[in-house]
């Protein structure tokens, strides 16, 4: 299963964007699709999360600002980013899991997509 982020560049503070990612492949579900970001010397933490019932789950620092919404037909997930800060620059990576069309699980990372937040 292969996953594939777009969407990213530089924005102003205050600013929006919004990614998008698509999966892809031998899949026979998604279970869940999620969001997650690594700035510089930091470890990669989970930005958003959204599972096949629709639930929605967001990191502490993003919740009333970031949007989580999923195309089931379309196996894409976008991040809806408002009032972007400077401490939300990181590479913002995707993540698609559930089971293939050979009943294995997956767990598939996109190349991630660069967001800095800058003036």
């Amino acid at each position: 299963v292969q996953v594939v982020e777009s969407g990213g560049g530089l924005v102003q503070p205050g600013g929006s964007l919004e990614l998008s990612c698509t999966a892809s492949g031998s899949i026979f579900n998604i279970i869940a699709m999620a969001w997650y970001r690594q700035a510089p010397g930091k470890q990669r933490e989970e930005v958003a999360i959204t599972n096949r019932g629709g639930g929605t789950n967001y990191g502490d620092s993003v919740k009333g600002r970031f949007t989580i919404s999923r195309l089931n037909p379309d196996n894409t997930v976008y991040l809806q980013m408002r009032s972007l800060k400077p401490e939300d620059t990181a590479v913002y990576y995707c993540n698609a899991r559930g089971y293939d069309s050979f009943r294995e699980t997956y767990d598939s990372w996109g190349q991630g997509t660069q967001v800095p937040v800058s003036s």
